[in-house]
Order: structure tokens, then C-alpha cells, then sequence
């Protein structure tokens, strides 16, 4: 796997000096958490992403598409935010060992993407809903395997004590918000699948690779913190 490029080194450097106060007027000023529900909404008005934004016509074949919501968790530290991730499990039958943002499919007893977020996030990470002040949300992004995620943002203290779910979350660690808005980190990647050659957004980190669906709503986070409305 060669990167391809750099993106564009934007307005923010480093943490930007950037408290979650000003992170989450940045993003309520774009988009309230619930102002649109990841559908048809999200794409009439722009605000969809996805697999196929670095690989057009990658999602023509998708056909019906699963509703899903993952809490993108921003942990406030004295030195600055912090964003939590989790590596999933080996055992898992998808996307085993990758890393990932806590999250599923929404189910038919959410109220909203909001509720689905944080209640898996609290099922895999132990981390309580009442724990989360939710500051907004990304834009629905859509996967290559026919999920419609809703990528929610939502801050929290750093926690006494979490409990990962063992069967599907391996480890569960933190990741810089300064290091994630250095331009010089943010990567594209290739590598062959189908019989083509599929790019994809990766921010390499120490011993953690993250890539693909999980790096394109990070790129998400990036462009709405360097250029605020």
C-alpha cells in the first residue's frame, strides 16, 4: 500500500488551540444532531459521503441499504481533546481487527441515530450515555458492504473505568485531536480489491492503522474544524 497523495493542509494547525467548547459550536453552527436523519435528506442537501468518494461507481451495486449510527467520542483532557477508538476483535465475521468508532445498525427501539450511538457505545464500551453531551453530528456516510451510518459527535470526561464488550471490541485506546488535524498525517492509500485498485483515506498512528470507512468520517471531522462556517 503506496499513498497517493497529501490532502490540502487546510486552516488548523496542530490542535488549532481548539477546546470541545468551540468544536461543538463549530459543528452546531453546520448541523444540529438531529436536524437530518442520514437519508434521502443528507444527499438532496450534499451533506453524504462515502466509499465511492475516492472510487466512483463503487456503490452502484449496492442495493438496499441498513441504517447504522456510531458515536464519534471526543474526551476532554487537560492537554487537549482526545478522540476514543476501538479495535475490534479477531473473532468477528466483519472487519475483524480494524479499527473502529463504537456503533451498529440502528434498531427498530431507537428513538433516533443519537440513541442507537450512544447505546452501543455504551454495549461495547461501557461508556454510559449519561456520560455524553452530544454536540452534533457528520454526514451520512455510506459503505461499500450497504450501511448508511449516521456518525454522531458527542463529548465526555475521561472515564474512571470502561468495560469493553470481549466479543467484539479488543482494545479500546485514544488518539489526539491535534495529532488527527496535522495535515501531514492525513493519508491516501491503494490497495487491489475486485480487480481494481480501491482508494481509501488512512491515518496511520503509531502501532494503529486507520483506514477506510472509520478514516473518511474522520476526514469529515477535519474539514468541518479547518473550515468552520
Amino acid at each position: 500500500m503506496e499513498p497517493r497523495q497529501f490532502l490540502s493542509a487546510g486552516a488548523v494547525n496542530g490542535d488549532g488551540g481548539l477546546t470541545t467548547a468551540e468544536i461543538a459550536r463549530r459543528l452546531r453552527h453546520r448541523a444540529p444532531a438531529e436536524q437530518m436523519r442520514g437519508s434521502a435528506a443528507d444527499a438532496a442537501n450534499g451533506n453524504q459521503r462515502g466509499d465511492d468518494d475516492l472510487n466512483p461507481g463503487m456503490l452502484s451495486a449496492v442495493g438496499h441499504l441498513v441504517d447504522a449510527a456510531v458515536l464519534i467520542p471526543l474526551i476532554r483532557r487537560r492537554e487537549g481533546p482526545h478522540l476514543l477508538l476501538t479495535r475490534r476483535t479477531m473473532s468477528l465475521s466483519a472487519h475483524a481487527g480494524q479499527i473502529a468508532f463504537p456503533g451498529g445498525r440502528i434498531e427498530a427501539w431507537d428513538a433516533s441515530p443519537t440513541a442507537a450511538a450512544l447505546r452501543e457505545a455504551e454495549e461495547e464500551v461501557g461508556l454510559p450515555p449519561k456520560n455524553v453531551e452530544v454536540i452534533g453530528r457528520l454526514d451520512t456516510y455510506i459503505t461499500r458492504t450497504g450501511y448508511r451510518v449516521t456518525p454522531v459527535v458527542g463529548v465526555s470526561d475521561p472515564q474512571k473505568r470502561l468495560d469493553p464488550n470481549p466479543h467484539e471490541v479488543a482494545e479500546v485506546f485514544e488518539v489526539p485531536l491535534g495529532f488527527l488535524l496535522d495535515p501531514a498525517v492525513r493519508e491516501v492509500h491503494t490497495r487491489r480489491y475486485d480487480g481494481r485498485d480501491r482508494y481509501y483515506y488512512a491515518f496511520p498512528y503509531g502501532n494503529y492503522y486507520i483506514w477506510g470507512a472509520t478514516a473518511g468520517m474522520l476526514v469529515n471531522l477535519v474539514e468541518v474544524l479547518e473550515h468552520p462556517c
